[in-house]
């Protein structure tokens, strides 16, 4: 069953990164095995992320229907032991993933082979594995003397001689708490966005519009723009890029009235809103269960992430409203790691990571796939740190220390809290921030975020002026 499920995992991954993936020439050379093989672990590490994802919403449906149907014979194949071992190979293979697949994908697409050696394919074999050594030489030695900062005792210091029992799982740990802060960062910049983004997909309601007037109004403009870059001179070239963007905007434009005018009313006036609404309700609702959660942490020390074990898979109902609740969860699960994947490709900071369409490099998609493992290990954890769930994470996923620690949890509950209600107000208020602008004369000193602000125009010799 694990084979399975991985296995579909994996064909779907193989899909999405070669549907990004720049397409290189199809001989067979040195460096195209060498992409090949970086394709590959890419894949499986993607698939890894995916498992994680599902892990959690998969072991609430399945202990919910155990609950339902304890004695039916067709899901005697969903047990404890099964849910059990998902999660110990989730852990196993995020570890293998992030400290040896990854790390060996990237240096071994970036080798050459030492110098005075044969070159070829076990060069660059060598090259990889000495860099591999090396990193994991200087990695051991921070985690060791960010514990003897830390925790400076004996005890500490002689677990750390234990590789496999104690070091992998703190290092794993101090990876997942960073996770866990990329996820407080990403997350409410993504629940905000999400009304911009499903706002483009989808088609606006036309209240007070003429979109007939609106389509002649910008073919003029296109017909216009079409004319001036036919009467440009070709060695004028600063003149022709700026006229072919312009024209690439109005193409835009005049595409996005074309479909609003076609959509239905149906589309227009229903569906829209709709999704707003959802959206604003699934944001509503994750913020009321964290602002719960910080009341339980409070009151009851059982609501910590580290608590008392749970009762087990199949014995009793995770939430409160039984299958409903359970149902609930895990659509807030999925809508808190679609909101931060973006998130993460929103931030100023990691705009240039974000995949394009066959025109993706094979180091950048090394670095998506480390960042989506990473986001996506922590998923679960954060999902119980907040209380969107109380499923008690299984495996090497509940052995983080930090998650016994009341002020640090208090304190992650807190911020994502503020941090959310901040970006939801900023996003639904900017509009009236921008008239209050107007109205005060101030917009000419570009207070706003708006990216209209910065407007290039070229001068008469050639250079570009920022306004």
């Amino acid at each position: 069953i694990c084979f399975l499920l991985f296995a579909v995992l994996y064909i779907v991954s193989y899909f999405i990164i070669t549907r990004y993936k720049r397409k290189a020439d199809e001989q067979e050379d040195e460096d195209a095995i060498v992409n090949r093989i970086s394709l590959f672990l890419s894949t499986f590490t993607l698939a890894v992320s995916a498992g994680a994802v599902l892990l959690l919403p998969f072991s609430i449906i399945s202990n919910e229907i155990l609950l339902s149907f304890p004695q039916n014979y067709y899901i005697q194949w969903l047990n404890g032991s099964l849910i059990h071992g998902l999660w110990n190979l989730a852990s196993l293979f995020s570890n293998l993933c992030l400290f040896v697949l990854m790390p060996f994908a990237f240096f071994f697409l970036e080798s050459e082979g030492f110098a005075g050696l044969k070159k070829g394919i076990r060069a660059r074999i060598l090259e990889t594995l000495v860099m591999l050594i090396l990193l994991a030489l200087l990695i051991l030695g921070i985690v060791w003397v960010a514990s003897a900062l830390i925790d400076n005792d004996a005890a500490s210091m002689e677990s750390l001689y234990d590789l496999w029992e104690f070091y992998l799982p703190y290092l794993y740990s101090c990876i997942s708490l960073m996770g866990c802060l990329l996820l407080l960062l990403c997350t409410p910049v993504g629940l905000s966005r999400m009304f911009t983004v499903m706002g483009q997909l989808l088609v606006k309601p036309t209240i007070l519009e003429d979109l007939d007037e609106q389509m002649y109004i910008i073919t003029l403009e296109e017909e216009a723009i079409q004319r001036k870059l036919n009467g440009v001179s070709s060695t004028v070239e600063y003149q022709t890029v700026e006229l072919e963007r312009e024209l690439e905007k109005v193409k835009s434009k005049k595409t996005n009235l074309e479909r609003r005018k076609k959509a239905s009313a149906w589309e227009r006036n229903l569906v829209y809103p709709a999704v707003m609404i959802l959206l604003l309700t699934e944001t509503s609702i994750s913020v009321l269960l964290v602002a719960l959660n910080i009341l339980y942490l409070l009151v009851d020390e059982t609501a910590m992430p580290k608590g008392s074990g749970g009762p087990g898979i199949g014995n009793a109902s995770l939430s409160t409203f039984g299958f409903v609740g359970a149902a609930l969860e895990i659509i807030l699960i999925f809508y808190l790691m679609v909101s931060s994947v973006v998130g993460f490709y929103s931030l100023r900071f990691f705009e240039n990571f974000t995949p394009r369409k066959d025109d993706t490099t094979m180091t950048k998609i090394i670095g998506n796939c480390v960042s989506i493992l990473v986001l996506s290990s922590a998923l679960p954890v954060m999902s119980r740190t907040l209380g969107i769930t109380r499923f008690d994470l299984l495996g090497d996923f509940g052995r983080f220390n930090w998650l016994g620690n009341f002020y640090i949890v208090l304190s992650y509950n807190l911020l994502f809290a503020i941090m959310t209600t901040l970006c939801l107000v900023r996003k639904f208020t900017s509009a009236v921030r921008e008239e209050l602008l107007k109205a005060l004369g101030l917009d000419k000193l570009h207070l706003s975020n708006n990216p209209r602000d910065s407007e290039t125009k070229p001068s008469a010799n050639g250079h570009q002026k920022t306004l």
